[in-house]
């Protein structure tokens, strides 16, 4: 199960670190070999410490859900080729981000 869109909008759903509740955010993503990227400029916002402390997060889109694994790039330059594919041509594909690859759990969809 993929998504085929390289650049789109989803709604990424998360479990609370602190709470345990679900919680959604709206989030330009990539999709990229098969696998769906998030990024922003650092790692302080609630979704992205909640990716990171429950991995299993759902990604909604176009009335489906996909179920996956969160995990943080730690390569560099993947950060910055999700960064080029999600802002392409423009001045902010440049700037330094930190990013979180999502890979699908097919027996879990």
């Amino acid at each position: 199960m993929s998504i085929d869109e390289p650049i789109f909008r989803p709604i990424l759903i998360t479990k609370g670190r602190k709470t345990g509740r679900e919680h959604r955010v709206e989030l330009r993503a990539v999709s990229h070999n098969g696998k769906v990227y998030f990024s922003r400029h650092r790692p302080d916002s609630d979704w992205f410490k909640n990716a990171i402390t429950n991995p299993i997060v759902k990604i909604q889109y176009k009335n489906k859900i996909f179920i996956g694994t969160a995990r943080r790039v730690i390569d560099e330059k993947m950060d910055a080729l999700i960064s080029e594919l999600k802002y392409p041509g423009e001045e902010r594909a440049k700037e330094k981000r930190v990013t979180i690859e999502v890979t699908f759990n097919e027996n879990l969809v």
